[in-house]
């Protein structure tokens, strides 16, 4: 008797599943291929307003461009004496988290062939600018937690769709950066 034949894994949510998986194949067999190098170049414009140019990085064994600079800009409120012209640089970080479990969530609901309706994430995060202002040092700078919720649909059961996000949050890289923190070093060229 012979075994039931699994139905090919097919394109869907928008994700190029059998791209996906060849990559994951690609990467396993040489893993040289995984390490990538991201880029990304700042620029004061004025008051508190920042612009920073993303394009070129160096992943799959080579240096790789993108046909434009992706330019992400961050303000303060004027409440905080910025010129309100965009988030934070607290906001944006909130949104890296946002983006990368939901992107996540998108290429490991379609690996597992469940179709997505939809997929929504709220964060918050608390800070307390008596750190950030040099006014107490026993405060920290930064958020003291993130919280955040997913809702999630689509045509599985609530607890398929739960292991999703839980395996997304366990492979997101911006969780990981920041539940587990990382090195960072800051050279200055001043003249």
């Amino acid at each position: 008797m012979n075994a039931p034949v699994k139905p090919a894994k097919v394109a869907i949510n928008g994700v190029d599943v059998p791209t996906l998986l060849g990559t994951i194949g690609a990467v396993s067999e040489h893993r040289d291929l995984a390490k990538f190098t991201f880029r990304a170049n700042g620029e004061w414009l004025n008051g508190t307003h920042t612009a920073t140019r993303i394009n070129g990085y160096f992943g799959a064994g080579a240096e790789q461009g993108r046909g434009n600079d992706f330019v992400v800009e961050a303000d303060h409120p004027a409440v905080l004496c910025g010129g309100d012209n965009a988030p934070t640089p607290p906001e944006l970080l909130l949104a890296a988290l946002s983006a990368c479990i939901t992107a996540g969530i998108g290429n490991i609901a379609s690996a597992r062939q469940i179709k997505l309706d939809s997929v929504e994430t709220s964060l918050e995060a608390d800070a307390n600018l008596l750190g950030m202002l040099g006014l107490d040092d026993s405060v920290r700078n930064g958020f003291g937690a993130i919280r955040m919720n997913v809702k999630i649909q689509g045509d599985a059961s609530a607890d398929k769709l739960r292991q999703v996000v839980d395996q997304s949050v366990s492979r997101s890289a911006v969780f990981d950066m920041l539940t587990n923190g990382l090195p960072v070093t800051v050279g200055v060229d001043a003249g």
